[in-house]
């Protein structure tokens, strides 16, 4: 359904599909297949802090990060000022295993989406904070427009598409947001390792 609304409008142009998690991988699936687009994933990792119920930010391989926006202004600043030390180890933590784990691939490529219409994907937003760090991650990078497209959302998050996007495409938008698995009758996304190499070998045909 999702695909369809966007062929309907993208089928024309060159566009390129961003996966922001495993999950949106299976989706931004489908919709590269009707835009015959290429389809990237932008690999992160959560940074968490102990005994808070949700993480802080979250980091890239690269090292692009972005902060949790559940969190206020004011409680993030408190809890980056209280876990400085924590939260720099963390960071190098996460970006080591990132790294140590996709190897000397990398399953996106700056060249393949200059100049194209980027479409960033995942199965559900319960919060920004991926597209906050997509957003963070594609700053350098010359698009003609960012799109973001979710089966489904909580009010914050397409808040936050309204923010950053050109235009956004979400089939529903959810109250009370349970994990996203909950809203899919099958439950059927590849274990990450899998993920990865099918997003290499696609990215190998696009080369």
């Amino acid at each position: 359904m999702l695909a369809r609304q966007i062929a309907k409008k993208y089928s024309h142009e060159s566009c390129a599909i961003v996966a922001l998690n495993d999950g949106g991988v299976v989706v931004g699936a489908q919709i590269a297949v009707q835009l015959h687009a290429v389809l990237t994933l932008l690999v992160s990792a959560d940074i968490d802090l102990p005994q808070e119920p949700a993480a802080l930010a979250s980091i890239t391989p690269s090292g692009t990060w972005a902060y949790n926006q559940q969190y206020t202004q004011g409680e993030i600043s408190e809890l980056a000022s209280e876990f400085r030390g924590f939260v720099e180890q963390e960071k190098l933590t996460r970006m080591h295993e990132l790294n140590a784990h996709l190897g000397v691939s990398n399953t996106i490529k700056s060249n393949l989406l200059t100049d194209r219409t980027v479409i960033l994907v995942a199965d559900g937003l319960e919060t920004g904070t991926l597209l906050d760090l997509a957003y963070e991650f594609l700053k350098p990078i010359k698009l003609k427009r960012t799109v973001v497209a979710t089966p489904l959302a909580t009010v914050p998050a397409v808040d936050r598409m309204h923010v950053m996007a050109d235009d956004l495409f979400c089939l529903s938008v959810v109250g009370d947001y349970m994990e996203t698995d909950h809203y899919y009758d099958r439950k059927d996304v590849p274990d990450h390792e899998t993920v990865v190499k099918v997003i290499e070998q696609l990215i190998q045909k696009w080369k």
